[in-house]
């Protein structure tokens, strides 16, 4: 039976022409020469990161962690390079109210092993008092280590949201680089592989085909209730912590409520 128009191999509206393999080979060369350039080109950003001047500071200055306060230089655990994501706080908020994006982004860096290994510390920083942040770390399960920042002046505390790199040479200690917003996306790598897939991330800024359909919900941070769909309030939470035991509908309507 000879296909009709509605089932021809060409007739998925608001979908990338169908081809063959010999067709789809060609068209994916000739766009690995704008990724190869774009490599290179990225290649000489971090080169010219590199070469940015750098800031020195009082490495003394104290941090509040497990073992209370300790000064900002034992963050580095020896090693001579240290990079720190500082992650928004909202103070009171259950565990569920805190930032979606900063969530998403710690839990791509649960494991520092392979930094370590680079002779390059990780740690996160909040301004969050360390009697709420300690709990949570807990409730996350994170393995990297978290101290309070709360009260400290730039660079070791300030705005939060931030990805930032230190260098440490004996007892002096230095900024070397800083980024926020999406900046902060080479953390999360799922972003890059969504970025290689069909549909993208599904936000609401990207170029699509005419015609694509939406899939889900445009949010880059993903917050969710207890059955994935995106929404607000009492029963969503930034998705990571949906994985944690206990982390069920039902304490989501914790005595604390939702903040906003």
């Amino acid at each position: 039976m000879a296909p009709t128009p509605d089932d021809s191999p060409t007739a998925l509206p608001g979908r990338p022409p169908i081809v063959d393999l010999a067709t789809w080979q060609a068209a994916r060369d000739e766009l690995l020469v704008r990724e190869k350039a774009h490599t290179r080109e990225g290649d000489a950003i971090a080169a010219a990161r590199r070469r940015l001047p750098m800031v020195e500071f009082d490495g003394a200055v104290e941090v509040v962690g497990p073992e209370g306060p300790v000064p900002f230089t034992d963050l580095f655990q020896g090693r001579d390079e240290l990079v720190v994501y500082k992650h928004m706080w909202y103070d009171g908020a259950p565990h569920q109210g805190q930032c979606e994006g900063c969530t998403t982004t710690a839990w791509h860096l649960k494991d520092a092993v392979y930094l370590s290994a680079r002779g390059v510390s990780c740690a996160i920083l909040t301004t969050g008092r360390w009697d709420e942040v300690a709990p949570y770390v807990e409730f996350m399960g994170y393995t990297q280590p978290w101290y309070s920042v709360r009260d400290v002046a730039a660079p070791v505390g300030g705005d939060m949201g931030y990805l930032t790199c230190f260098l440490r040479d004996g007892e002096r200690v230095f900024l070397t680089y800083s980024t926020t917003g999406r900046g902060n996306e080479p953390v999360n790598g799922s972003l890059a592989l969504l970025d290689r897939t069909p549909y993208g991330r599904g936000e609401a800024w990207e170029d699509d085909p005419a015609g694509w359909p939406e899939g889900r919900s445009p949010c880059w941070y993903w917050r969710t209730d207890a059955d994935g769909n995106a929404t607000w309030g009492p029963t969503s939470r930034p998705v990571p912590q949906w994985t944690r035991p206990g982390a069920t509908p039902v304490e989501t309507l914790g005595r604390h409520g939702h903040h906003h």
